[in-house]
């Protein structure tokens, strides 16, 4: 069965930093690009940044760029999300999803994890 698992969250206070962690099983991971999303209270699901399968291209959302960043390992099947001067507003739930193509909208992303909660105190 095809699984990824997030972990990492917690609370930290503005400025501060996390390391989210993504663990795939079940597929081959090498395949997809893997990316990280993210559901603050009452509103949709974003996609914030995803790395590419093959050349490990990564992209950001603009409200994130700069202060994120995406790395993956294949051999340990693991991608994770380095947060830094985090924000009260990137308080949500962060997860993890595959696809071929990181391009892809966020409802066609596959292997959806059950979440991580960050929340950032002011």
């Amino acid at each position: 069965e095809a699984q990824l698992v997030e972990s990492g969250g917690g609370l930290v206070q503005a400025g501060g930093s996390l390391r989210l962690s993504c663990a795939a099983s079940g597929f081959t991971f090498g395949d997809y690009g893997i990316g990280w999303f993210r559901q603050p209270p009452g509103k949709e699901r974003e996609k914030i940044s995803c790395i590419s399968p093959n050349d490990g291209a990564t992209r950001y959302a603009g409200s994130v760029s700069g202060r994120f960043t995406i790395s993956r390992d294949n051999a340990k099947k693991t991608v994770w999300l380095q947060m830094n001067s985090l924000k009260p507003e990137d308080t949500a739930v962060y997860y993890c999803a595959a696809h071929s193509f990181c391009g892809a909208y966020v409802q066609e992303f596959d292997f959806w994890g059950q979440g991580t909660q960050v929340t950032v105190s002011s």
